[in-house]
């Protein structure tokens, strides 16, 4: 225990029977002699906080009173570092986008929808250029007397250019291609279906060809009975109408049983003349004709 501590024995005898026998030491207002937490109300200087920095006040004392030398003042030479940095650049990102869509659907009507294997091929041709204008490839860093005779701190001759030292600038066009190709496949799986969705199509193709046809066969049936009626009243387009071909393959025919008009030539069948002799040779006489 520490000198200035509070000293207490334990007693090892107790007069009431019935209380345990204590063993251990009780210490009260336990003072250590020497500072442990270095506070300014401890008499004792020793690790006291305030000798901690007396070394810094002196390193901070020293270093006021001196005096700084630059590189710029030895042999009255300018060497004032004049550092010029130019950065510049670009980025330029280009990306080629594919989109997984639905399949292609043919549709063919009634409700008829099949889907088939669908192949995309896009090429693509991107580019870009990045020009500045104008063009320097360099400019010209002005390089400044900075000499100081007197040593006044100030320059014997400020503003003075000695040289120009020629200073690349960085600057340079730029261009980028890209080319390249997409492709994209996607197929069914299920077969049975696409084939059943084929035979649907195929049969509402026909349908609607026939269709076609019966509109054709009527426009044509109308067009044969229009252009007889005209031609039985006895109108009809001029040779030369554009639309005189319009009932040109239309013939006018009597109907079964009526006969048409015409004409024909009737000779009388008359019963042969018989010619009879009445008479001989001998029967003739001389006749003189012209003689009186």
């Amino acid at each position: 225990m520490d000198e200035l501590g509070y000293q207490q024995q334990t007693k090892l005898h107790n007069n009431n029977t019935r209380r345990s026998l204590s063993i251990h030491r009780k210490l009260f207002w336990a003072w250590p002699l020497k500072s442990h937490n270095n506070t300014e109300d401890n008499n004792y200087p020793k690790r006291n906080k305030h000798n901690k920095h007396l070394l810094k006040l002196i390193s901070i004392c020293l270093l006021g009173t001196a005096t700084p030398t630059f590189a710029s003042d030895i042999g009255g030479v300018s060497a004032t570092a004049n550092p010029v940095a130019n950065s510049s650049g670009s980025v330029t990102n280009q990306a080629i986008q594919v989109l997984q869509g639905p399949y292609i659907t043919n549709t063919y009507g009634n409700g008829i929808q099949c889907q088939g294997p669908t192949m995309n091929v896009t090429p693509f041709l991107t580019g870009n250029i990045a020009v500045k204008r104008p063009y320097e490839s360099y400019w010209m860093d002005p390089v400044y007397n900075n000499v100081d005779a007197d040593n006044d701190d100030v320059p014997d001759n400020p503003g003075e250019i000695l040289y120009y030292k020629p200073t690349r600038t960085g600057q340079k066009d730029s261009s980028t291609v890209s080319l390249g190709v997409s492709a994209t496949w996607s197929k069914p799986l299920d077969k049975k279906l696409q084939e059943q969705c084929k035979q649907a199509a195929a049969a509402n193709i026909n349908l609607m060809n026939q269709a076609v046809a019966n509109k054709r066969l009527d426009f044509e049936i109308a067009r044969l009975k229009n252009c007889g009626e005209l031609m039985k009243a006895g109108i009809m387009f001029h040779p030369k109408s554009p639309y005189h071909k319009v009932c040109a393959d239309v013939v006018l025919v009597n109907p079964p049983g009526v006969v048409a008009e015409h004409s024909h030539t009737i000779t009388p069948n008359l019963p042969p003349i018989q010619i009879e002799a009445n008479g001989t040779a001998e029967d003739l006489k001389t006749i003189s004709i012209g003689v009186k």
